[in-house]
């Protein structure tokens, strides 16, 4: 089963694109998930100019983000990403077309295989992938027949999480130093939080931390939890408050 591209967009200003998913193997913390994993890894926020790929994030956030973290430090890497975000900014039918094709590949190789596997669509983005998806490709991933394809994200968007909650789409919702009232909205109607720590606590405000850093598949975690992440990088000399201390 494939997606025709019915309008095919012209644009100039970004190279033909392989495969807009990557491999789990890619990411130090994914690599540890015990499903396969694929990922979609875009340039977040206002990287690439006149597109904001993360309209949620708070100036902590920026300044500590992990895009240029692990290979993404990489110039080729970061090029490829920033290549990726122009196909998905100026040829937006095009590009959800060729997401689509890719996940219906996945399925077709998770059904042969008699396996579950985990998509991650954003993998440095904070965007409705999943409502963009159907919008362009006609597609609904989120359909019983695709239950074995497993969606999870994290997103600063409290009224993504409220959209998606007891769907396939498993959304944590990630906690800055501007957004803590919609984090202890998420917690008090039975949603998970993840939250930045210089050291791990046991409970945060009455609530169970779990260590978030053991695997990246938070489909897997229990409910109404904190999902601890420890500061690595710039985020050790964060003082704006996106890490707890």
């Amino acid at each position: 089963m494939q997606v025709q591209n019915l309008q095919v967009k012209t644009a100039t200003s970004y190279k033909p694109v392989s495969n807009l998913l990557s491999g789990g193997a890619t990411n130090t913390k994914t690599a540890k998930n015990d499903l396969d994993t694929f990922i979609l890894y875009l340039a977040p926020s206002t990287i690439l100019e006149g597109f904001n790929l993360c309209p949620f994030a708070s100036e902590g956030c920026k300044k500590v983000c992990l895009y240029s973290a692990g290979r993404g430090k990489f110039s080729n890497v970061q090029n490829a990403r920033i290549n990726k975000t122009k196909f998905w900014a100026f040829n937006r039918e095009g590009f959800y077309i060729q997401l689509a094709n890719e996940l219906l590949t996945i399925h077709d190789k998770s059904l042969k295989k008699g396996i579950k596997i985990a998509i991650r669509l954003n993998g440095t983005s904070d965007i409705d992938h999943i409502d963009l998806l159907k919008r362009y490709s006609g597609i609904d991933f989120l359909q019983p027949i695709f239950s074995d394809l497993l969606f999870y994200d994290y997103t600063k968007n409290y009224n993504i999480v409220k959209k998606y909650l007891n769907t396939n789409y498993h959304l944590t919702f990630s906690r800055s130093e501007t957004n803590q009232n919609d984090a202890f909205k998420v917690l008090k109607d039975g949603g998970n939080v993840a939250i930045v720590f210089k050291e791990m606590p046991e409970f945060w405000n009455g609530f169970k931390v779990i260590n978030g850093d053991v695997s990246d598949l938070r489909i897997l975690d229990p409910k109404n939890v904190v999902v601890g992440l420890t500061a690595k990088g710039d985020a050790k000399k964060d003082e704006s408050g996106f890490v707890i201390i």
